[in-house]
């Protein structure tokens, strides 16, 4: 699936421990009055101090009480803003323990291996999941534990002979294991976690170009994106990391299991035991929707309805409700059990992004049933939904004879064979990609300019507001020609990549690359942090690569790899810069921590990347996939590439695809609309104007236009009963459980996922399917929309 981005009463500590406990405002509280000006605006904050023989870990922490936006629920806050989160649900503590330890580093380095190739896994799987960030923090807790019992102390040898080993046996194991060392063996973990998309670039060449990208090449490349993107990070930290609505909502799960396992674990056993509990059910339970029942991923009346319809009904009922096989189709009000595919994400993406997100799935039901049954884009040729190329009698286009060995367009043979066509909901998805990379323009400029431009002048001043990063600023800060170092190391290694591999990129183009993708880095970063999700970048940088390297697709393959993944590096370093502001990770242990992070999941993602496409080269290939591996990410790469190297055939006035680049200028024109009637009427009834993210909308008018559609209606339940139920009517279990649980639940089902794909899903060698039986049907889709000829292809 593609690529999605970015969110008066009685006041309130943050706290440790349950929040049943704490004090009611009838104790104790010594209270002092203070006063600043924070952006030319008065703000009266007071600052209390708890007593309780209770609970001994109280802080003490300003909050503001000028704030009549915030709701409360029987004396609960109702988390909304970022200013909320800061406030409200991250601890601002900071027991000022050690960070960089040697046992940090090593357990950080074992799990980056797990982590990276657990991402590298879910790039050929039917629906693009990210590794849970509580899953190898969890790994990485108890390995530490383990490490600080078993191995010898320092006291061990303090007052005996061998007390000249003392120093090296407290460099191994320097104690208990305390949260800012977890966090630091978790974050090398989790960044090499984050997937290099630079490495399905050489998926790309391996399976469709038979081109084996050497090692040297692969991490090198890879390197030069990713610590570009990392360059720009530090340059883009007062903006996109340090104010208070740059949450990264994805990150909260993961702060809270870290503050629930180390603050005061003592009072928090009730939401430890509800953590082990819940990642041992469904640990046990996610063999079952994934092996051995895989109909739970997705059961839909319609279809089991549809057995014995007529098989033009039966075609029309797959294309609309099937959606439990990959390409099978829309998914429309299949329910789906299978959380690999649900995921917490929906527990943790604020309530207006969700908002926005279900008008574009309305959109996107009616618009891609539309283009198909109406022949648009000459879509009944072709399967309703692939992002494959195909001939225009529908057959796979045949590109190694138009490209050649030389990966350069061969006139003849494209005159002879003719030009590649696209199925109409992949043409859909490259419109809306347009759409909402100019309504994010337009968004940016329109509404949150002044909000940038205020971000640089607080961070200059150092006069930032946000409590996390002012209990930052006793560390001292990673300074600015470190980045400006890592961007110059990372810009020589793309050129070495250029001049001496196979990309067939002009180094001028190169050039160009990284500074569409500088350009396009805050914007992109912007959306992500306050909402939780950005819009897909890589289709405004096929275009320019198109228009500058015509004829060329794998020259646009390396453009987008410069421009668009540094791009997806940077939200995704600055999401973990975010993490330590919030956990109190000094900025240069941060720093040394992302870039070995980086380098660790460019080699671990390209060695798993040579498994998957050795052993499952045929299915990768296919243009529908299985349940269980799909390739639908290189395929959709490769054709973006091979489309957008034909741009003036395709693209231009002449050409089918026309609007396609055109939706780039025509998506900033209703933001533009929207603006002015924000500057008239900020709200219209209960509706703040400004909620209303064309970008995101747009986005997700074309989100089931390939993969697995089944969990669709399952995420959306699931986000209600999380941020509509349980954050506005019981703020207090949500603020204690809610990340807990979602974090909790992501885990157990990837742990299990991680063992089946090696054990039994061939990711490593031949698969071992489950006999099949009612919930395993051995032959057509498994949600029993068997349209399309669903039963004679298997």
């Amino acid at each position: 699936m593609a690529m999605i981005d970015d969110l008066k009463v009685l006041p309130q500590v943050s706290r440790l421990g349950d929040q049943e406990d704490l004090p009611s405002p009838s104790r104790s509280v010594n209270e002092k009055d203070s006063s600043e000006s924070v952006e030319g605006k008065d703000t009266s904050t007071r600052e209390f101090e708890f007593s309780d023989t209770k609970e001994k870990a109280l802080d003490s922490v300003s909050v503001d009480v000028d704030d009549e936006e915030v709701e409360y629920v029987n004396g609960e806050p109702v988390v909304t803003t970022g200013k909320d989160v800061s406030r409200f649900l991250i601890d601002v503590r900071d027991d000022g323990d050690q960070a960089l330890t040697f046992r940090s580093m090593v357990l950080g380095t074992v799990f980056a291996g797990l982590g990276a190739a657990l991402s590298q896994l879910y790039v050929f799987k039917p629906i693009q999941v990210g590794v849970s960030n509580v899953f190898l923090l969890l790994l990485v807790y108890t390995a530490g534990n383990i490490w600080a019992k078993v191995l010898p102390r320092r006291s061990l040898t303090d007052g005996t002979r061998f007390e000249w080993l003392s120093g090296l046996i407290h460099f191994i194991n320097p104690g208990d294991f305390r949260m800012k060392e977890h966090v630091i063996a978790s974050l090398v973990s989790s960044t090499a976690a984050a997937g290099s998309s630079a490495v399905q670039n050489f998926a790309v060449q391996r399976l469709f170009y038979n081109t084996n990208v050497g090692a040297t090449t692969a991490v090198l490349a890879t390197f030069s994106t990713a610590c570009f993107g990392y360059g720009l990070v530090g340059l883009l930290r007062p903006l996109t990391v340090y104010p208070s609505e740059m949450v990264y909502w994805g990150n909260l799960p993961t702060v809270a299991v870290f503050q629930a396992l180390h603050f005061d674990t003592a009072a928090n056993t009730k939401r430890l035991k509800l953590f082990w509990s819940a990642f041992a059910g469904m640990f046990a339970f996610e063999v079952i929707p994934s092996y051995i029942f895989p109909t739970l991923n997705g059961i839909n009346v319609f279809c089991l309805a549809s057995q014995h319809a007529p098989a033009n009904i039966q075609n029309v009922f797959t294309n609309l409700f099937g959606g439990s096989d990959g390409n099978e189709g829309l998914g429309f009000m299949s329910v789906s059990f299978d959380w690999q595919y649900i995921t917490s994400t929906y527990m943790s993406l604020p309530l207006i992004q969700q908002a926005n997100s279900w008008i574009g799935y309305t959109f996107c039901y009616l618009v891609i049933m539309l283009i198909y049954y109406t022949n648009t884009w000459n879509s009944l040729a072709f399967p309703m939904l692939s992002t494959s190329i195909f001939s225009s009698n529908g057959s796979i286009y045949d590109q190694s004879a138009v490209f050649g060995t030389n990966f350069q367009v061969n006139q003849t043979a494209l005159e002879e064979i003719g030009l590649p066509a696209l199925t109409g909901s992949n043409a859909w998805a490259n419109l809306t990609a347009n759409l909402a990379i100019g309504g994010l323009v337009a968004h940016v400029v329109f509404f949150w300019s002044g909000y940038a431009r205020d971000s640089f002048k607080l961070a200059w001043n150092r006069t930032q507001p946000d409590p996390h990063y002012q209990a930052m600023r006793k560390y001292k800060e990673a300074p600015g020609w470190w980045y400006a170092i890592l961007l110059l190391l990372a810009f020589f290694a793309g050129l070495i990549v250029v001049l001496k591999g196979q990309t067939t990129l002009p180094w001028w183009s190169f050039i160009v690359a990284l500074f569409l993708g500088a350009f396009v880095t805050p914007f992109s970063t912007l959306l992500f942090a306050r909402m939780g999700n950005g819009v897909a970048t890589n289709q405004l940088m096929k275009m320019v690569a198109g228009a500058i390297n015509p004829g060329r697709p794998v020259a646009n393959l390396y453009f987008s790899m410069w421009s668009h993944d540094v791009v997806a590096t940077s939200v995704n370093l600055a999401s973990d810069l975010k993490m330590g502001q919030y956990l109190k990770i000094p900025p240069r242990v941060m720093f040394l921590t992302q870039v070995w992070g980086t380098i660790l999941g460019a080699i671990i993602n390209y060695i798993v990347m040579i498994s998957v496409v050795d052993s499952q080269r045929e299915i990768l290939l296919s243009p529908t996939g299985t349940n269980i591996w799909s390739g639908q990410e290189p395929q959709s790469l490769n054709s973006a590439a091979v489309t957008w190297s034909l741009a003036k055939e395709l693209y231009g006035f002449n050409g089918p695809y026309w609007i396609v680049p055109l939706s780039l200028i025509i998506g900033m024109v209703p933001t533009f609309f929207q603006w002015l009637l924000w500057k008239k009427w900020p709200k219209i009834g209960s509706i703040a104007v400004e909620s209303i993210l064309l970008p995101i909308i747009y986005q997700y008018s074309a989100w089931m236009s390939a993969g697995v559609n089944s969990p669709v209606t399952s995420s959306v339940i699931v986000g209600l009963v999380s941020q509509f139920w349980l954050r506005k009517r019981h703020p207090r279990w949500y603020k204690k459980y809610n990340y807990i649980l979602g974090g909790a639940l992501d885990g157990g089902a990837q742990v299990m996922i991680f063992i089946l794909s090696f054990a039994v899903f061939g990711a490593a060698g031949p698969a071992k399917p489950f006999p099949s039986w009612a919930g395993n049907p051995a032959q057509g889709n498994v949600d029993y929309c068997n349209g399309n000829g669903a039963l004679l292809n298997n």
